[in-house]
């Protein structure tokens, strides 16, 4: 009898166990009770000290405090940014790899060439952390003041204006063709490497506009070289509040941001994204934060992940739209 009756308890405990296996399983909540309990590794597409580098550090620096672990700044640039989104992708989905992602990398990338992973399908998308506008700059010898006049002059000059990008299928590239379909113009575009040599011509006058990002452009719009008309966010910069949208002026579907995010490898558990979302959001809130953000021309994201998700796929379709009716290529 006792031996039969240790067998039974054996055999219930061990029912036990493999109920205790399934609920855990099927409960994702449980997965994330622990986490995170060792370092978490966050990839960067681009080498360091840019936008993404200074955005990622900013934010990392608050991340690590509320989640209570390292965060390992792992850049990997190269492919425009699709090296860095291939090993985030095939990562393991533990939550212990994230990847900073772009507007300029993500949401451009798989319509002007073919990339080893899709953006929707193989990642969960965790939060926004911010949007940076693009400031429309012209040489002070155009006689315009507003995008209105220069919409008017492109009008009246058709194929005679040129605008300056920092290279074929980059962001002020894209938006250049955005505006000319938007705006019903044909400004020609003109291809740099890099938006130095772009800001550099639009100075000395060799090309009329460029679409720069806010932090080259303003301190030559300040000093009288430039002369900034407008910004391409759906609301006016912190860094230069005076300066209308592109929107203000009429073209009011026109909104161009070079965003920032936060995604894993598709499968990661719910409640680890939930709570990834929740510390970013917290991070976000914070005052230090924004005044940082805000001195980079910066507007904080944050958000639920499913509308970092809509935001994305928008993104996807809107310049997959332009790529394909401007015909762009690499």
């Amino acid at each position: 009898m006792i031996h039969k009756r240790s067998g039974a308890a054996l055999m219930a405990a061990l029912a036990l166990s493999c109920i205790g296996d399934i609920t855990h399983a099927q409960n994702p909540s449980d997965s994330g009770k622990a986490y995170p309990n060792r370092p978490i590794r966050m990839i960067d597409p681009f080498p360091p000290g840019g936008g993404t580098w200074v955005i990622g550090r900013l934010i990392e620096e608050k991340l690590m405090e509320d989640l209570g672990q390292p965060i390992v700044h792992d850049n990997r640039g190269g492919a425009g940014g699709a090296i860095a989104s291939e090993l985030a992708a095939r990562a393991p989905a533990d939550g212990y790899t994230l990847a900073l992602v772009t507007a300029s990398t993500f949401a451009v990338n798989p319509s002007l060439s073919k990339v080893p992973y899709d953006p929707v399908r193989d990642f969960v998308h965790i939060g926004q952390l911010g949007a940076i506008p693009l400031l429309l700059v012209i040489h002070p010898s155009l006689p315009v003041r507003t995008v209105k006049d220069l919409i008017a002059m492109a009008k009246a000059q058709k194929g005679a204006m040129n605008y300056a990008s920092a290279g074929s299928g980059t962001l002020s590239h894209l938006t250049g063709e955005l505006f000319n379909a938007t705006a019903g113009v044909s400004i020609t575009h003109v291809p740099y490497k890099g938006g130095g040599p772009a800001l550099t011509d639009v100075t000395g006058n060799q090309v009329q506009l460029f679409f720069s990002n806010v932090l080259s452009g303003l301190p030559l719009s300040i000093s009288g070289r430039l002369r900034a008309i407008a910004v391409t966010g759906a609301k006016r910069t912190q860094a230069a509040p005076d300066i209308p949208t592109v929107a203000e002026s009429g073209l009011f579907s026109f909104t161009v941001t070079n965003w920032y995010g936060v995604v894993a490898p598709a499968g990661t558990s719910p409640a680890i994204v939930t709570k990834l979302n929740q510390a970013i959001n917290r991070t976000l809130a914070a005052p230090d934060v924004r005044q940082r953000l805000a001195a980079l021309g910066a507007e904080p994201g944050g958000g639920s992940p499913e509308e970092f998700s809509f935001h994305v796929k928008a993104e996807l379709e809107k310049w997959r739209r332009v790529i394909k009716e401007a015909d762009i290529r690499r």
